[in-house]
């Protein structure tokens, strides 16, 4: 008689914290969505997903299959690969002892809504020439609040 063994998976309890990696990967999704101006519904639409689990892919609550990157990655029109791009590289499993203290963690302004308007709006701005002048403004006012 053949004895069947339960194997037992660890599953992620309530209140863990998303992995570090899926946060990534979900935010590198919500910046290529909001940089083609795209909304969550329609992203959800193309590939067969709710807004809602769209919303969980992006806070990193749910974690990405490998299938689902690859359908990501066509319909926002990157490489698999733009889903780790800037990732922090990640200790060995055990590592310790020697290693240095962390970096304190300041959020990259990439990610942020205000950054990503700004890029979409600047793009949007169809004359080349005003497109320079408010990049050329922009850069003035940067540099002014740096001197003061």
């Amino acid at each position: 008689m053949v004895e069947k063994i339960k194997i037992e998976r660890r599953r992620r309890q309530k209140s863990d914290k998303p992995n570090p990696t899926d946060v990534h990967v979900g935010a590198r999704v919500r910046l290529r969505r909001t940089l083609l101006g795209m909304s969550q519904e329609k992203l959800g639409d193309a590939i067969g997903l709710t807004f809602q689990q769209v919303q969980k892919y992006e806070r990193g609550a749910n974690r990405v299959g490998a299938s689902r990157l690859y359908d990501l990655s066509r319909v926002l029109d990157v490489p698999v690969a733009f889903f780790f791009d800037d990732m922090a590289p990640a200790p060995a499993p055990g590592a310790s002892g020697l290693a240095e203290a962390p970096e304190k963690y300041e959020p990259d302004p990439m990610l942020k809504r205000e950054t990503l308007e700004l890029v979409r709006a600047y793009y949007k701005i169809a004359d080349p020439h005003i497109r320079r002048r408010f990049f050329d403004l922009a850069k003035a006012l940067a540099k002014s609040s740096d001197a003061g």
